[in-house]
């Protein structure tokens, strides 16, 4: 019996250029918004409309490819800090994923002229954007989640929480 096969490969059309300070020997694992660099969200004009009441939310979802993987795509995953522990691809933040899609919450500090400028971004100078969501606190806030492998690990992220 054969496999069923999958739909056709989705297309993405890149709707601008997230702009930080990061090249490709620095970048943050975890972006946090106390981080003193900013990034430059440059939607192109034929998107920017789209930009209306954006505004109004403190936090944005930031969805963008990851044109810049440093190794080939695997399954699995070794988190750094994790003294050689193993997880699965799904069960990590790794760039070498098998679609290349990255996602990043930003504080919005100010939106002009077609551009957002928000808290730090863990994505390299000008990778390409791919959508913007806006968080909504009451629905994507989830009191009850954990740190998952994080929490097993001595003195990590999620000791002791």
């Amino acid at each position: 019996m054969m496999a069923k096969k999958g739909p056709e490969p989705a297309q993405c059309k890149f709707i601008g250029e997230i702009r930080t300070p990061y090249g490709p020997d620095r970048c943050p694992r975890w972006p946090d918004e106390n981080l003193p660099d900013t990034a430059r969200i440059i939607l192109f004009p034929e998107y920017q409309a789209g930009l209306k009441d954006l505004e109004k939310f403190k936090y944005v979802f930031v969805l963008f490819y990851l044109d810049r993987p440093h190794k080939q795509c695997s399954l699995v995953a070794h988190p750094p800090g994790a003294k050689g522990m193993e997880v699965g691809v799904f069960a990590s933040r790794s760039p070498c994923r098998p679609n290349r899609i990255g996602l990043s919450v930003a504080r919005v500090l100010k939106i002009e002229n077609g551009e957002i400028i928000t808290s730090a971004i863990d994505a390299f100078d000008r990778t390409p954007l791919i959508d913007l969501k806006p968080y909504f606190r009451d629905d994507d806030m989830k009191t009850e989640a954990n740190n998952g492998w994080l929490d097993s690990i001595p003195g990590g992220r999620g000791a002791n929480k």
